[in-house]
């Protein structure tokens, strides 16, 4: 018991999170009724939680270096936007309107990141800038007008579902639940080889009720995303999209040198400085994958509208970065976990939800979201003072 206190004492801000997100998920249980909880409006939360969540992944990283990015909302409506112009206007294919976004959003990252890590321009002002400027190139992209339908392979991006593995009719998505035994069977063989490489090397481990119990939580909670997924329509390609930028840019925070340059110049930049870390160079190449990823969230937010709208992306940078707070991240670097943030869009979503399907007033919605968001920053800093 001593030792669960100790475990639950050094991680206090990520099972709070989660205690919160079961918490909220509860009351809207309670309030809602049986609708809440129905497969068919998780699995559409979990839709919703997409965009932002894949923003927050790359955000999380850029808060962690002390940075910050305000343009996310507009440069994805540009993106979308480039891609929605190319492939209606101009007839081009879907691959081709893709790697154009792509390309206009890594070119974009590299411009933040010139004028941050070279010029020395605070990131507030540079991504401040930018925010206004791509709103406005958005209304000279489309014209100042919705361009629309989109083909049907643009579509899919953002609107399809992963086919049914058996293809036969069943209640169920069989690919939903064959991912989901894949995906419980890749986290105990990493964790079962993390614990080994640590007893090899003399580190202190969990005691092996503890370490059992954890892999049976988490490999339950994985088993219960999945499951939901799988009794609705199945796993859609823009989950499987989050899914597969979440974990490579888990693995780059955790096991490479990038990943760990990134955290140490957030947390000390003159020591990160002085033990040899070029921080610009860094910080650039942050910001162009950052850029890309950016461009990918408004990819997946254009195929799901059907159109580019002049005012796709507003108010993304906030939801992203609330998202980022809320799931442990620190605004003072140094701090901040990929998961954390997606738990955190998580939290967001279910907010929206839970509100609409009461049919709350948007005033109480804006309130209640912005006294969360004011809550997990106050934890933060009294976390720090502590």
């Amino acid at each position: 018991m001593e030792e669960l206190a100790q475990i639950f004492k050094k991680n206090i801000r990520q099972y709070i999170m989660l205690i919160a997100l079961a918490g909220i998920w509860l009351v809207f249980a309670v309030s809602c009724g049986p609708v809440f909880v129905s497969p068919g409006n998780l699995s559409n939360l979990f839709l919703q939680t997409v965009t932002v969540a894949i923003v927050a992944c790359g955000m999380t990283l850029v808060i962690v270096t002390g940075n910050i990015d305000l343009s996310v909302g507009s440069v994805a409506g540009f993106a979308g936007a480039v891609a929605a112009v190319l492939q209606v206007r101009h007839g081009w294919n879907t691959p081709g309107a893709v790697l154009a976004a792509l390309a206009a959003g890594l070119a974009v990252g590299a411009w933040h990141g010139f004028w941050i890590a070279y010029r020395k321009v605070p990131a507030f002002i540079v991504t401040l800038a930018s925010m206004l400027a791509f709103r406005g190139l958005i209304l000279g992209v489309t014209g100042g007008s919705t361009v629309a339908p989109l083909r049907g392979a643009f579509k899919a991006i953002g609107q399809q579902y992963l086919p049914d593995f058996l293809a036969a009719p069943h209640s169920f998505n069989t690919s939903a639940l064959l991912i989901a035994l894949a995906a419980i069977a890749i986290f105990i063989l990493t964790e079962t080889r993390k614990r080994s490489g640590r007893l090899r090397h003399g580190f202190l481990v969990t005691s092996p009720g503890l370490y059992v119990l954890r892999l049976t939580l988490i490999s339950a909670a994985i088993a219960g995303f999945f499951g939901v997924l799988a009794f609705n329509q199945g796993v859609p390609y823009s989950l499987l999209l989050l899914m597969a930028i979440a974990l490579l840019l888990n693995f780059t925070a955790e096991n490479t040198v990038f990943g760990r340059r990134l955290y140490a110049i957030g947390g000390n930049p003159d020591a990160a400085r002085l033990s040899g870390i070029n921080i610009s160079s860094n910080i650039m190449g942050l910001f162009v994958i950052y850029g890309g990823i950016v461009a990918a969230a408004g990819l997946v937010l254009t195929s799901r509208l059907n159109a580019a709208t002049t005012s796709a992306g507003v108010n993304m940078e906030l939801d992203a970065i609330a998202a980022c707070v809320i799931g442990g991240t620190s605004l003072m670097g140094g701090e901040g976990t990929i998961i954390g943030s997606i738990i955190g869009a998580l939290i967001m979503s279910s907010l929206d939800n839970g509100m609409s399907l009461l049919n709350m007033d948007i005033t109480y919605q804006y309130v209640i979201k912005g006294l969360i968001l004011l809550s997990a920053v106050w934890l933060d800093i009294s976390n720090r003072n502590k």
